[in-house]
């Protein structure tokens, strides 16, 4: 049976109005309040996440930070979660059935307001923060705790489309927000298996994969200006897990947008191409990317294309998530079946 829990929406929507007419700097400010001393206390993008108890109605705006509460068998204490781009992890299939989607996409604030919350988790700050379903303030203002992804928040400059990075991202990065999370949930133990887990997976991966003098180019979406993958996000964890060089290692922006002239013209040996089921930009699938590629003039006669060297990932593998070991896996496999990759050198 579900937990029972005293109804939140009009205590959140009370708040709401506290906040705007002032009913007192205590009701309206929770910071005032000082924390329980078994409450738990995690540093994040700059401010600290205070939780009194382990949540019990959470709600993940992102996939990559769904796919985590979901590993961490934590589905009996979500009541939504949204903004999709592929089917959920293998593996996680039954926990994710039973917990309520409250959009493909970002839902409105309204909507994430009425499921309840106690918690908010996202990956991405174009998803909770402006511009996006709501900022943590709105949520905290109305006492949600709310958890952003490190990896996101480490980006130097969010000037250009999805933001640039300054230091390459890591796995640490990823390993260090299924702690955290973890954390805030009370169950540190299923983290550190989780994370014992994925590195597992990783080593397992690339323990005789070495495609040095390989050059690869990871494709997200869209056909008319396409996003291909700078030298530091996830799909520069992968490149360097493998030994392999990105195509457009030469930019520290996250999710560039790039000519095809240009891509012709640095013609890499391997296109990566995100596998999307989402229906939000042109050229989705890794199947609609491969029809693309072989019927344009400026890209069929790129030496990937001519030859067939295609390796489809999932979208959710390109982000900075668990499923970038994923990603991990299925470039190392695909580059193997290339005859690109060789045994690495000891």
């Amino acid at each position: 049976m579900p937990t029972p829990h005293r109804p939140l929406v009009p205590v959140l929507l009370s708040l709401a109005l506290c906040a705007a007419t002032g009913c007192g700097a205590d009701s309206a400010d929770p910071t005032t309040h000082a924390a329980p001393e078994s409450a738990v206390t995690v540093h994040n993008c700059g401010r600290d996440v205070v939780v009194a108890e382990p949540p019990q109605r959470a709600v993940s705006l992102n996939q990559g930070s769904t796919e985590i509460l979901l590993s961490l068998g934590l589905a009996d204490r979500m009541v939504g979660t949204a903004t999709w781009t592929d089917p959920v992890a293998e593996g996680l299939e039954q926990a994710n059935a039973g917990v309520p989607r409250l959009a493909d996409n970002a839902p409105s604030f309204e909507r994430v307001l009425d499921a309840e919350p106690d918690f908010v988790s996202a990956s991405f700050v174009s998803t909770l923060g402006e511009g996006g379903v709501a900022t943590r303030d709105d949520f905290e203002r109305l006492g949600v705790a709310t958890y952003l992804s490190p990896a996101d928040c480490a980006k130097s400059s969010f000037d250009r489309g999805d933001g640039s990075r300054a230091e390459p991202l890591t796995m640490q990065d990823v390993y260090g927000e299924v702690r955290d999370l973890a954390r805030i949930f009370g169950v540190q133990e299923r983290g550190e298996e989780l994370v014992a887990d994925l590195s597992s997976r990783v080593d397992a991966a690339t323990r005789d994969v070495d495609a040095s003098g390989t050059t690869v180019l990871f494709w997200f979406a869209n056909s008319e200006a396409p996003y291909l993958a700078g030298c530091c996000g996830a799909p520069g964890i992968i490149t360097e897990a493998v030994g392999a060089e990105n195509a457009f290692d030469d930019t520290h922006d996250e999710w560039p947008q790039v000519n095809w002239e240009t891509i012709a013209d640095r013609d890499p040996d391997v296109l990566v191409l995100g596998d999307l089921t989402r229906d939000s930009q042109t050229a989705e699938s890794g199947a609609a990317k491969i029809d693309f590629l072989k019927s344009t003039p400026v890209t069929r006669h790129m030496d990937a294309v001519e030859n067939d060297r295609f390796i489809l990932v999932s979208g959710a593998a390109m982000n900075p998530s668990i499923r970038t070991v994923e990603g991990i896996e299925q470039v190392a496999a695909g580059l193997r079946e290339l005859g690109l990759a060789g045994p690495r050198r000891s």
